[in-house]
């Protein structure tokens, strides 16, 4: 009897122990800490991570009005490797530049326009520009064109102005209006407690203003 109990507690000993290593090596196998960065990111609609759109642009008519004709002709260094903008210049690796503004797309006669650059509509204005000078390929997909693009809005402005002034001289746009700031909005609060009564009437006659001196 005595060894009989005796193989039957050795037994229960012997589970409980199995039972004991068991859960220790599975808590080291399947370890379940909180993880070092909780949750994941999410790519927005324009690639950026979590936050907002991209700012909006200033319109190309607002921008020229501000533009530097000499600051554009110093961004056309990074164009000049391809292309001439002189009176009668040669043709390079792109058509030129002279006079181009307004013209329709690939004018330059005997120039290899791609495919795709000819079959753009239209003519190049000055937002035609604006868009092609931010991304060739956005533009035109599939245009020969290698170039990146320029993403400051201001420098593509001052680069158009100066292609403008380049044998085209078009007028430029009329600015737009800043758009309308919703009544009360744009106005502080008005302070507490009485405002200022209105000064007065005198019974002195104002002197007649000035007429406007010439020119």
């Amino acid at each position: 009897m005595d060894n009989r109990m005796n193989t039957i507690a050795g037994w229960v000993l012997f589970g409980c122990a199995s039972a004991l290593g068991l859960s220790i090596a599975s808590g080291m196998i399947y370890h379940s800490g909180a993880p070092e960065k909780e949750g994941y990111p999410v790519e927005s609609a324009d690639g950026a991570e979590g936050g907002g759109g991209a700012a909006a642009v200033e319109p190309i008519a607002n921008r020229l009005a501000k533009a530097d004709v000499a600051k554009g002709q110093a961004s056309f260094a990074k164009c000049a490797a391809c292309h001439t903008i002189t009176s009668g210049g040669a043709n390079g690796v792109g058509p030129n530049l002279w006079a181009s503004m307004g013209k329709a797309h690939g004018h330059v006669a005997g120039f290899a326009y791609s495919e795709a650059l000819k079959a753009v509509p239209g003519n190049w204005t000055f937002e035609a520009m604006d868009e092609w000078l931010a991304s060739p390929r956005k533009y035109a997909a599939g245009t020969k064109m290698t170039f990146a693009g320029l993403s400051d809005p201001q420098e593509r402005a001052n680069v158009i102005a100066y292609l403008n002034a380049q044998g085209s001289n078009l007028p430029l746009p009329a600015a737009e209006a800043a758009p309308a700031v919703a009544e009360g909005e744009g106005n502080a609060a008005a302070p507490a407690g009485n405002t200022a009564a209105p000064a007065e009437p005198t019974n002195a006659t104002a002197p007649a203003a000035e007429a406007p001196k010439g020119h």
